[in-house]
């Protein structure tokens, strides 16, 4: 588990909605985190969704803060086995994997050198930023958002499932997740254009323009934006 092998990085889970308004802020601070003015956009989980044009969104986005983007079309595993796009992952200060289909993204990544040069470019200091399904597969156990049950992730994070999109997702797939939840697992929602970021302090932190509620045995605590001092896997 990346997150608990006192890694270097940083990691931002959010809820979906990337690259809106509310996220320049949060994409400045995290550029800055980097230590780089690039960053390598992966939009494979919106491979059947015109791939480019999220990479063009990405661009317009990032342009006024003074970041440039490198969008890597690994859109198949073949592309996730490529040598020259894992050398550009674990080169890489500020990876960034957009939303989409969370079952598409982690039959792609699971296994992959390109996970591994992404775990690897974490551990020694990178900033690793996941939207909506990416965030979702990065977690292990997953929620399945084809049911709100779970499923198993990539364990980037264990322990710890996120439910995007809280706020506007279905009520009943949201109660099936809080209800199916594994006793050992914390459930967090996470609103949308909102973030549950991780530097390299062992807490959490919330950004953005939502909020961001987790959900214990029997309980929730939601947090705002700003909150800080949050302790998660």
């Amino acid at each position: 588990m990346a997150t608990r092998s006192n890694p270097k990085g940083t990691l931002a889970l959010i809820g979906g909605g990337e690259w809106g308004e509310h996220h320049q802020a949060l994409d400045r601070r995290l550029s800055e985190l980097s230590g780089s003015s690039d960053v390598v956009v992966l939009p494979t989980a919106a491979a059947f969704e015109h791939p480019d044009r999220v990479g063009e969104i990405a661009a317009e986005h990032f342009r006024p803060l003074g970041v440039s983007t490198r969008t890597l079309r690994v859109l198949n595993r073949r592309d996730a086995e490529d040598a020259e796009n894992v050398q550009a992952v674990e080169a890489a200060r500020f990876v960034y994997l957009a939303d989409g289909s969370p079952m598409h993204l982690r039959s792609v990544l699971k296994g992959s050198d390109l996970y591994e040069a992404m775990l690897a470019a974490f551990r020694s200091g990178a900033v690793i930023a996941a939207s909506g399904a990416a965030a979702t597969v990065l977690c292990d156990p997953m929620v399945d958002p084809r049911g709100g049950a779970y499923t198993v992730g990539l364990g980037f994070v264990e322990g710890l499932a996120v439910f995007p999109y809280h706020g506007a997702a279905a009520d009943h797939l949201l109660a099936r997740s809080i209800d199916l939840k594994p006793p050992d697992a914390i459930l967090v929602g996470i609103d949308a254009e909102t973030a549950l970021v991780r530097e390299p302090a062992p807490k959490w932190s919330v950004a953005g323009a939502g909020r961001v509620t987790i959900y214990g045995e029997g309980s929730s605590t939601p947090y705002a934006a700003g909150a800080e001092g949050i302790d998660l896997p």
